[in-house]
Parts: C-alpha cells; sequence; structure tokens
C-alpha cells in the first residue's frame, strides 16, 4: 500500500545560495572595516616635529663636571706621624699657610749626623791647607839651601881655576871642585822643579777638598729641607679641598697630603660619546650650563684615548662664571662642530644614528592619519638630523617612539 508524502519544500533550494552570498557579505564587511583596525594613538603622547629647510648648526653634547685649571698636590717629602692639623678642607690657604705638622725622630738622627759630617769636612780642610802651606815652606827652605851650596862651589870653582893658571894647585882638584859644582847644580834645580810641583798640586788638593765639603753641605741642606718638611705648607693661594690623613696616622713618602686648588680658575671636563667625538677640535666654541647660568668657553684639549665609551674633552671658560661655581659642579655642555647652509633637516627622532636609514611616520595632510616611511639620514646634531631622502620641505613627521605598532604600516591620530 502506498503511503501518501508531502511534496518537497519549495525554500530548501535556497539555503546554501543564501549562505554563500552571506560569507560573501561578511567578507567584504571585514575587508571594509580593515582600516578601522589600524591602531589609535593620543596625539597628546607623540612628538611631532616639521621638516625644514635652512641652515643648521651642528653640535655634540655631554655632561661633566667643573674642575680646576691648577691643582697642587702635596705630598710628603718624608715618612712621618701626624702629629697636629691645623687646617680642614674648605679653608682659604697662602703659600706659607701650615697645613699639618709631621714628627719622625729618624729625620731629626740623620740631620744632626749630616752636620756632623760638614764640621768634619770644615775641620779637615783647615789642617789641609796648614800642612800643605807648612809642605811648601820647607820645600822652599830646601830650594833656598841647594841655591847657597850650588853659588859657594861656583864660587870655589872660579878661585881653583885662577890658582890653577899660577899653577898653584893641582889640575885634579880643579875638576873635583867642577864636578862638585855641577852636582849642587843639579841638586838646586831638582829642588826648584819640586817645588813647582808641590805649589802647583796645593791648589787641586784644597780644590777636591772644598768640593767633599760641598757635597756635605748639600746633603745637609737636603737633610734640613727633610726636617722643615715635617711642617707641611700649603705652597699656593686657593683652597684647601683635601686632607686625606688624621692625628696619629703615618704617611709615607710620596704619600699625598693634602690638594689645593684656585676655585677662581675652573675649567669643564666634558664626557662625550666616542661616535660623536670624532669631530671635536682644538679651538671649537662651547657653551656650558652650570644650571645656574651659561658660560662660552673653547675647547683646549682631546683626550687621545676613550673610557667607558666616552672621550674627555676640557673646554676653558671665557666668561664670568656664574654664584655658586665651584670644583666637582655637574655641568652640561655643547660644543659647535659646524654651521651646515641650506640643508634639509628636522628634529632628531628617537631612533636612527647618522648616515643610517629608519622607518618613521609621516602625516597624512589632515592630520589625522600618519603612513610608515624609509627616510635616509645625514649628519646628525644634538637635537637635529639632516634628512638625504625619503621626506621634504613642510612634511611632519612622528619623532618620538610609538609602542606596539609592528607590522603596522598606518596609524590614526586621535585628538
Amino acid at each position: 500500500m502506498d503511503i501518501p508524502r508531502e511534496p518537497a519544500k519549495k525554500h530548501k533550494k535556497f539555503i546554501w545560495p543564501g549562505i554563500g552570498a552571506l560569507a560573501l557579505i561578511i567578507a567584504g564587511f571585514g575587508i571594509s572595516n580593515l582600516e578601522a583596525r589600524a591602531p589609535t594613538v593620543p596625539r597628546a603622547q607623540l612628538w611631532i616635529d616639521s621638516v625644514k629647510r635652512g641652515e643648521l648648526l651642528r653640535e655634540v653634547s655631554g655632561n661633566g663636571t667643573l674642575v680646576p685649571e691648577n691643582i697642587r698636590w702635596i705630598s710628603a717629602v718624608t715618612s712621618g706621624r701626624v702629629e697636629q692639623i691645623l687646617v680642614r678642607p674648605g679653608a682659604t690657604v697662602q703659600p706659607g699657610t701650615v697645613l699639618m705638622i709631621l714628627t719622625n725622630p729618624d729625620v731629626q738622627m740623620e740631620l744632626l749626623n749630616a752636620q756632623q759630617q760638614l764640621s768634619t769636612a770644615q775641620t779637615a780642610l783647615v789642617n789641609l791647607r796648614q800642612t800643605l802651606e807648612s809642605q811648601r815652606l820647607g820645600q822652599e827652605g830646601t830650594v833656598a839651601t841647594a841655591r847657597a851650596a850650588f853659588l859657594d862651589s861656583k864660587r870655589q870653582v872660579g878661585i881653583n881655576e885662577e890658582l890653577a893658571r899660577q899653577k898653584l894647585i893641582a889640575q885634579a882638584d880643579l875638576d873635583k871642585a867642577k864636578e862638585q859644582m855641577e852636582d849642587l847644580e843639579t841638586r838646586y834645580r831638582i829642588a826648584q822643579q819640586q817645588l813647582q810641583l808641590f805649589s802647583a798640586s796645593i791648589d787641586g788638593q784644597l780644590k777636591a777638598q772644598q768640593e767633599q765639603i760641598q757635597r756635605v753641605r748639600a746633603i745637609a741642606e737636603f737633610q734640613q729641607v727633610r726636617t722643615r718638611s715635617m711642617q707641611v705648607v700649603a705652597g699656593a693661594d686657593g683652597q684647601l679641598t683635601e686632607l686625606p690623613l688624621e692625628i696619629g696616622q703615618w704617611a709615607n713618602a710620596g704619600a699625598t697630603l693634602a690638594k689645593v686648588v684656585e676655585p677662581g680658575r675652573l675649567k669643564a671636563v666634558l664626557r662625550i660619546q666616542e661616535t660623536q667625538a670624532k669631530d671635536i677640535a682644538i679651538g671649537q666654541t662651547a657653551q656650558i650650563d652650570t644650571r645656574n647660568g651659561i658660560v662660552a668657553g673653547r675647547v683646549v684639549r682631546i683626550d687621545p684615548a676613550s673610557t667607558g665609551g666616552t672621550v674627555g674633552v676640557d673646554v676653558a671658560l671665557e666668561g664670568a662664571l656664574p654664584p655658586g661655581a665651584r670644583p666637582d659642579l655637574s655641568v652640561d655642555g655643547r660644543i659647535e662642530l659646524e654651521r651646515l647652509p641650506d640643508v634639509l633637516y628636522m628634529g632628531r627622532p628617537s631612533i636612527g644614528q647618522a648616515e643610517s636609514t629608519v622607518e618613521l611616520f609621516r602625516l597624512t595632510p589632515d592630520g589625522k592619519e600618519a603612513m610608515r616611511v624609509k627616510v635616509t639620514f645625514g649628519q646628525t646634531s644634538v637635537q637635529s638630523v639632516v634628512i638625504k631622502a625619503g621626506l621634504n620641505v613642510g612634511d611632519k613627521v612622528i619623532l618620538s617612539d610609538i609602542p606596539n605598532v609592528e607590522g603596522q604600516d598606518k596609524i590614526r591620530i586621535e585628538g
């Protein structure tokens, strides 16, 4: 028996086409709202600058401290124990101001020994002079005796020659008298030579002894200097800034006892990043901010090597120092490198170095959106950078770092 069936519903044949159409609508709606999913950034959080053309002042900056141009380190000439401290750091001192007193018995003993040796050498000089003078007089007496004997013998020869002509004495007696005269003449001549040699040696012997006295006197004077150095003096006008020892402490020879500076003559020592220091040269102008005023200066020295990624640059201050300027005061400084005429530039962004290419966001003309663009940098300054490619005059660019926009080519700006 046949079972009656209900006729198929006609609307079922439209289900799948409807589903497909709905999918297309949803896809189209998603595509049309892709732009709506671009991240939104409040304008107040952005640092925006415009691209300009004109002259650009290239500068580098760094922080540092004020240090005295003239520093006098006072070192211990000899070892000693600190007995008294008469001046404390912060006081104004003069060259003869006694800062502290040291004691060392060995130094006193060495001075006494040196003085004794000097007295002994001086006494030896007096004795030597007397001895030499006595010997010289004795030699002169010997010469006089030899001369008298020679002259007497010469007279006797003359008498014997006259007697020999008269045949009153034998020839042998005459020859003997002549031989005796020649012997006495030789003795007289030798005595004269000995006197000349001795007289010539007197000055040398006295000079040698005098030089010995000078050496001993120099030792004694050195020991006196060591003794006087036990009273430590400032040695210069200025301000006492350091006094590392206390009463009772022992100071070895060469140890630092004090530091005296001239507070009125200061210079700035800046630490510049080594990547920025390559263009710094002696004589370039600088501006030093003491946080209580700006002082003009000029670069006078550059460290030959870097330390910890920075290079030390000394700046001589040419202007009057503001009130409160003192050694070790923290300062900021800018050094003028050069002026670039007619270049395209803008503010320096948070990313990118000189001669590099980075991606930045450039605002649309209405300022409501920003598109990512590639920008090529040239030379940089403290707050500006030269634009080689990627931007034009009047373009507005976001310079600050924008979080959470990785992979996004467009952002919306709110506010």
